[in-house]
């Protein structure tokens, strides 16, 4: 796998552990960037572009969960959150907000540096056949392009919540298990907790859906998983 074209940002206040982040990512032929506080990782992701944030959640000043929050306004990078607790609630929230992953502290710089691998995997698009734009309604996705619009105007989706469009708009009608979800969304093996399915959805319905309280789109098969509306349907 190449390295990206941009600078991996290491949003963490601990010098040290920024340090040796960015030493094993340079090894495998990342450029970073550091930033060691709320408010300059918020100046770097918009100034300096960065091809994807690892992001610790008791920064100083601002703090990771509203980093996310904002970061997401503007901007589909992938995030990776770093936090010192293991609790479940944590990850949901900061998947909820648009990360990509979550790792708790300690951890191995080896096994960070191959979750960011498995996640620019994930988030790169797969190849698929030339001109085959997408279209529901006013929603329309151009693998080719990676782009994603409703009614014409474009929106920011984060790369998991592409992958679960794709995946869905591909195959209208058919009902996908969350666990077949799951597959498409950690293709190398990855542990990830079926509830992570539930927060994407929510969140793509938020940027798709006319009424996300009664989707049209995308909808539930209650005690199975999710199929994306036939074109018939209203």
């Amino acid at each position: 796998m190449s390295a990206l074209d941009s600078p991996i940002l290491i949003a963490e206040d601990d010098r040290n552990t920024s340090a040796l982040v960015a030493t094993y990512l340079q090894r495998e032929g990342f450029a970073t960037l550091a930033a060691y506080d709320g408010e300059e990782a918020l100046q770097l992701a918009r100034t300096a572009s960065p091809g994807f944030i690892i992001l610790d959640i008791m920064l100083p000043g601002i703090d990771g969960w509203e980093i996310c929050r904002r970061l997401r306004k503007f901007s589909d990078v992938p995030i990776l959150m770093l936090t010192a607790r293991e609790e479940e609630i944590d990850r949901v929230m900061g998947l909820s907000l648009g990360a990509d992953d979550y790792v708790v502290k300690p951890f191995s710089p080896r096994e960070l540096v191959e979750r960011v691998k498995a996640i620019l995997r994930r988030v790169r698009p797969q190849p698929v056949r030339k001109n085959r734009v997408l279209v529901h309604g006013g929603l329309a996705l151009d693998p080719e392009k990676h782009k994603v619009s409703v009614g014409g105007a474009a929106i920011n989706l984060t790369g998991s919540e592409y992958k679960l469009l794709f995946t869905l708009m591909s195959s209208p009608g058919r009902v996908f298990s969350r666990s077949e979800l799951l597959d498409r969304l950690c293709e190398h093996g990855e542990t990830v907790i079926d509830r992570v399915i539930d927060v994407h959805i929510g969140k793509l319905r938020q940027k798709i859906e006319e009424d996300p309280a009664r989707p049209r789109l995308i909808l539930t098969v209650r005690g199975f998983g999710y199929r994306f509306a036939e074109p018939d349907e209203a």
